[in-house]
């Protein structure tokens, strides 16, 4: 069995932010070699998630929208992490909605993706380094 390890580092210039990673982890499966297998694509950061959907901006708006909804920013009074001195509390909680990570399966040296489906990293905390673990396993 084949196994491959890549870190892709991230700093968005915005608190949110959605981007499309498909194309990079494409590129990592294409570096391993597998054929068969799977792959998984994990947010190494407790304020940014991983997720699979549409790459379609209206839905990426109404995804914003209706997080800041569920856990808005402000007032950062509201939250009791936020007592610690950080103001990242509705990050945290958006990320738990949003998921930490995607395992993919691999065949025929593709990712093996219903129609629509890209990779996602979503920023729920952003201006700072951060990053995404890509594991590729298989033959």
């Amino acid at each position: 069995m084949k196994s491959y390890r890549k870190e892709l580092w991230f700093e968005v210039p915005t608190r949110r932010a959605f981007i499309n990673i498909t194309g990079q982890v494409e590129e990592c499966l294409r570096e391993s070699g597998v054929k068969e297998g799977l792959v998984l694509v994990n947010a190494m950061h407790i304020t940014a998630s991983v997720f699979i959907n549409d790459d379609e901006s209206g839905l990426h708006r109404d995804y914003d929208k209706w997080l800041e909804q569920l856990a808005p920013h402000e007032p950062v009074s509201q939250y009791q992490h936020n007592r610690t001195g950080e103001d990242n509390a509705d990050a945290h909680l958006k990320r738990q909605v949003m998921g930490r990570e995607v395992v993919v399966a691999i065949t025929n040296g593709r990712l093996d993706f219903g129609p629509w489906e890209q990779i996602f990293y979503g920023e729920f905390d952003g201006r700072r380094p951060k990053r995404i673990l890509i594991k590729v396993i298989g033959e």
